[in-house]
Formats: C-alpha cells, structure tokens, sequence
C-alpha cells in the first residue's frame, strides 16, 4: 500500500531541540534521544467513512513531533497503519450494499487526499492489515506455543496474564479496562475466556465474512492489536522511540500491542514513549462515526476553506487536550491565516531569528503549538504596526511557519 506524496521541508539555519513529551505510561514528560533516526509508529485509520477533524488532529500532533525531529537533523522512521479488515467497515459496507474492499480503497484514497492537502508527511511505510497477515500468522502461532495464547471455540486469544508489565500503559483498574474493553472492540462478557480481558488474535472465519488461509490456526482474520504489533515489530523492531494515536487507544490497544510484543520477544518496552491525542468534540460529545457528530476534512475542503486554515484551527489546541469545534474555531483560524499572510508579503520586517528559536522552544515543551502561534501572531502585529528593516526576515518567518508547523504561507 502507498501513502501520499510529502510537501517539502525547508531547511532551517540552526539547530533544533530535544523533544520533551508526556509519556502515559510515566505519567509525565520525558526527553526523547532517538539516535540519528528516529523511529515512530502511529495507528491509522479504519477506513468506513472520511477524515473527520479528530483524526486530523491526531496525525497533526505526530506530524508535529517528525517536524521538530527534522529540525535536530535527525532521519525519521515512520510507519503508519490501515486497518482495512475489521468488523466496523464489514458492518458499514453490508449497511450501504457496497463492496468492503472497494469501501475500504475508496476512504483511503480520501485519506490521503486529505493529508495530502493539510501537509502531514508521510510514513515510510504504510501497510494495511491485509497485507501484513503473512507476518502475522507466525507472531499467533508463537505466542501459542509458548503458551501465552489459547483457543475458544476456533478463535484465538491472548492471555493477558502471561505479560508481567501488562497494565503499565494505561495504569487503569481491572473493572475501568473492563468498561473500555466492551466499548472499544473487545469481548469481555464471552463465556469460556480465562481473563474477561483477553483480546482476540485471531478470529475464526465467519459464514459470509471475509478469511485467509491461517496455517495451523486454520481460516479467518488477525484482530485488531495484534497488526500493528506485526508492522511495527517488522519495521520498527522493539524499544522504537514514539507509539501514538488518539487517547482512546491508550487501552485497549496500546496496552494489548505492548503486552503482545513484550511476550513476544521477551524485551520491555515496546515503545519509549506512549503518546496519545486529546479528543475533538461537536455538539458537547466527541466525534465519532458511531455518533455521526463529524465534521470532516474533505467537506471542509469543498467548501473553500484553506487546508491551511484548517491546520491552524488544529493547532490553536494544545495536542493533549480536549476541545469542542465550533464555527468560531474556523473564523478565527482563517482570520489568523489572512495576517500571517499579509505580514510575509512584504519585502523586510522585524528581525525573525527569536522567533524562530521561540517556535523551536514551544514545540520541543511537549508539542506546545498554540505557544508557537502566539509567537507568530507577535510577530505578525509588529510587522503591522511598525514594519521593519530587516530584509528577508518575511521569509524567514514563512519558511519556519512551514518547516516547523506545517503551514503554507
């Protein structure tokens, strides 16, 4: 699977900083020393409906943390996922009569389109859940035979008790995971599973229902952690710098990835660093395609609005918070837009190497982006009322807006 083209990223005079991050297994920030590549994975999408502003807000955050790596002349190691076979897109294909193969390719083009146009650079490697499955029946079949995975009526569970670290992702209580299981994906009121906990590895083929051939585990299709557990230990290995995606995968996914690849290899952690996404809420809930309270990027987009300007409303909001979209989010995005734009069109203005080294700081304090833009907006006001002499400084400030925040001015 290909993922979409990457803008490019002016180079910057200086040097950046070392990232500090708030890490949900720890509990607070910690400061990232990647090597000289730096290695992130970041769960995608399932792909039944469009790019709605949650999911943008999410991959702007990560976007955020390749930028300011970038920016320490680091390489970047992304890798992102597609889960193209799951039981949400199987149910959105049978409820619209569509096929789920050509649902699954027609959202991912628009996911694409969608990045493409907000200028989130892409992964190294995007790889659907489909094609990761020959990686993935082996990874079963181990953790079988070692005892960590056991068979309910054809499907495949892991054990969760034979991870001793299970649980220090996410940190919550046996009945909160509990609560969160069943709503996100799992199964913990199934009769016969040794812990209520147990996620799914494999599932058995179902009549009318997509499978594959299994080898010794016989027909059917991965669940949900186990793939990316596959793509990222494949590309990325163990002890990769960043896992992230959105709070709602601290668990179950990500505590169930961990505890799988942790068996798995015998190695802790997965990953260095937990990162997760605040929530983007309309209407008092958040999004959600269950809800259908979405507003979706490429609406936005057919409407007339700036990508741009759309980045600019995601980055009003600090990456870990939870915020409610409004019009006025928009309004003012756009109207921050329209300056910005004005104080880079003219040939000289207040000198810009503090404001780069401003943009710098706020972002390596734990992605701190609207710091960042309050910066600019600082600039952008002396450029109005005072102007400058120093020339070239618009376009210093233009192409650390766009190396540094992904924005074209």
């Amino acid at each position: 699977m290909h993922a979409w083209p990457a803008s490019e990223v002016p180079a910057l005079p200086g040097q950046g900083r070392d990232l500090r991050i708030h890490d949900t297994a720890t509990g607070g920030l910690v400061t990232l020393d990647p090597g000289p590549v730096a290695r992130i994975y970041v769960c995608g999408i399932t792909p039944y409906d469009a790019t709605h502003l949650g999911h943008a807000a999410t991959y702007n955050a990560f976007d955020l943390v390749q930028r300011v790596w970038l920016d320490t002349k680091r390489q970047v190691h992304y890798v992102q996922n597609v889960t193209d076979v799951d039981d949400p897109l199987l149910e959105r294909a049978e409820r619209d009569n569509v096929d789920w193969v050509a649902l699954a390719e027609k959202e991912t083009a628009l996911f694409r389109e969608d990045m493409t146009a907000l200028r989130m650079l892409p992964p190294r490697h995007y790889i659907g859940a489909v094609e990761a499955i020959p990686g993935i029946v082996p990874l079963v079949e181990r953790l079988r035979e070692a005892g960590a995975a056991y068979e309910l009526d054809g499907d495949i569970y892991f054990s969760v008790e034979s991870d001793p670290h299970f649980g220090q992702v996410s940190h919550l209580d046996a009945a909160a995971m509990r609560l969160l299981s069943a709503e996100r994906g799992g199964d913990p009121d199934r009769p016969g599973k040794k812990n209520p906990l147990d996620p799914m590895l494999w599932m058995a083929a179902r009549p009318g229902e997509p499978s594959w051939d299994g080898g010794s585990l016989g027909g059917g299709r991965p669940g949900w952690h186990i793939e990316c557990v596959a793509i990222a230990l494949d590309h990325l290995g163990m002890g990769f710098d960043v896992q992230g995606g959105g709070s709602d995968l601290a668990f179950p996914h990500h505590e169930m990835g961990a505890s799988h690849a942790q068996v798995l290899t015998g190695e802790f952690p997965m990953a260095k660093a937990y990162v997760h996404a605040g929530m983007v809420a309309l209407h008092g809930e958040k999004m959600s395609k269950s809800k259908g309270n979405l507003v979706f990027v490429s609406q936005l987009r057919r409407d007339g609005v700036d990508p741009a300007a759309i980045r600019l409303a995601l980055l009003a909001h600090h990456y870990r918070a939870d915020w409610e979209y409004t019009d006025d989010v928009l309004r003012e995005a756009v109207a921050r837009l329209d300056r910005w734009r004005a104080a880079v069109s003219r040939p000289d203005g207040p000198p810009a190497e503090a404001l780069v080294e401003e943009i710098r700081d706020a972002l390596a304090n734990d992605l701190d982006a609207p710091t960042a833009l309050a910066a600019v907006d600082r600039w952008a006001a002396a450029q109005q009322e005072h102007g400058g002499t120093d020339i070239g400084a618009p376009g210093v400030v233009s192409r650390a807006v766009d190396a540094l925040l992904g924005v074209a001015l």
